[in-house]
């Protein structure tokens, strides 16, 4: 008799077992919860890890798991199993949606212009020379326009930060004139970099053919051989700059900088260069199950996660005021309104960008 009850309160053990275990895997289904999986460019891994933006998400029914790739790189990969891919602009985003045959519209739930970021030395070098238009109290200088044209001209010239009026009182500022960029054919702001200096050096026109990705490819060629190897990684370059580690101009989204300081952080010396004509990098999602287009919906209407977002330095579409509230503090380094002091340039289809990109990493 003992035996047999052994027997049966072994079996009863081992359904307990197997119950938990199947109950388990369908907790999140139990608890209607929808797990959405995704690619996303880097510079919103900060967002999409944030646990207020995950709790904000769990209470409208989501959780969401991600892996971070260069937007560009995510038209090769296998995203068989992923929801949505979210890139870091238009271009790579109409690709996506094009070799998946999405149907409808990606959408767009906030954007970032891009930005330079400088140390003083180096912004009050350039102003000196009137490749830059400084704005605040002098030796207090935190933002700025930078005057692309003349200021790719120099570089297409090769000029040397030493050939430059003033730079001789600072020491760090030598080698070539340049802005770090990540690697064009791997990440979105690379990529717009060159698509903004593309633009600028066809005389204000969309490259669009052949012929004119010839007739640029000199100047991105030579602006991007004179970095060397180059990050793929945008958020590895910002926190480079921010510990003080690198070249005096970096390319970074404008969320970047925005975020470090709305959370109270600083950076010494620290000046935003606006370009005047420059790319607004479109954080596109591209929704490649009907969950994926939920979640991105959700984005872009939740006024909650809205918030967070503007929180991490992005702009919601349609949300200049709850940009300009957050970063009213910080107007010394960041411009609230856009409008009437940077031209936006048009980006080429994705098709002529990886002409652009591949030609500039090209050896001659």
């Amino acid at each position: 008799m003992k035996r047999i009850l052994g027997i049966v309160l072994a079996f009863a053990l081992i359904g307990g077992v197997i119950t938990a275990v199947v109950l388990g895997r369908d907790d999140s289904e139990a608890s209607g919860t929808t797990t959405v999986r995704g690619v996303i460019g880097s510079e919103k891994a900060d967002f999409l890890n944030d646990p207020e933006v995950l709790d904000a998400l769990a209470d409208q029914g989501f959780a969401v798991e991600t892996e971070s790739s260069g937007s560009w790189d995510m038209k090769d990969m296998d995203l068989k199993g992923a929801d949505f891919a979210f890139p870091g602009s238009a271009a790579p985003a109409d690709a996506l949606g094009r070799a998946h045959r999405v149907q409808g519209s990606p959408l767009r739930p906030f954007y970032s212009p891009l930005v330079v970021l400088a140390r003083r030395p180096a912004a009050k070098t350039l102003a000196a020379n009137g490749y830059v238009k400084l704005t605040g109290p002098a030796g207090r200088e935190g933002s700025g326009t930078l005057r692309m044209d003349p200021f790719l001209k120099a570089a297409g010239k090769d000029t040397t930060w030493q050939e430059l009026k003033g730079s001789g009182e600072y020491a760090e500022l030598k080698g070539t004139l340049s802005i770090t960029s990540t690697d064009p054919l791997a990440s979105n702001s690379g990529a717009l970099y060159l698509a903004t200096a593309a633009y600028v050096a066809n005389g204000n026109r969309l490259v669009s053919d052949a012929e004119g990705v010839a007739a640029v490819t000199p100047l991105t060629r030579k602006l991007t051989a004179v970095q060397g190897r180059q990050n793929v990684n945008s958020e590895d370059l910002f926190r480079d700059f921010t510990v003080g580690v690198g070249t005096p101009l970096v390319l970074a989204y404008e969320s970047q900088i925005a975020a470090l300081l709305i959370r109270g952080d600083t950076v010494p010396d620290l000046v935003v260069l606006y370009p005047d004509t420059t790319v607004f990098s479109d954080h596109t999602l591209v929704p490649l199950t009907e969950e994926g287009r939920k979640f991105g919906e959700l984005l872009q209407r939740d006024p909650t996660l809205r918030g967070l977002a503007v929180r991490h330095g992005f702009r919601p579409v349609g949300g200049s005021a709850e940009f300009a509230a957050a970063t009213a503090k910080h107007g010394t380094y960041l411009r609230q309104k856009l409008t009437g002091t940077v031209q936006q340039a048009p980006v080429p289809t994705a098709e002529v960008m990886r002409e652009i990109t591949s030609r500039s990493r090209a050896q001659k």
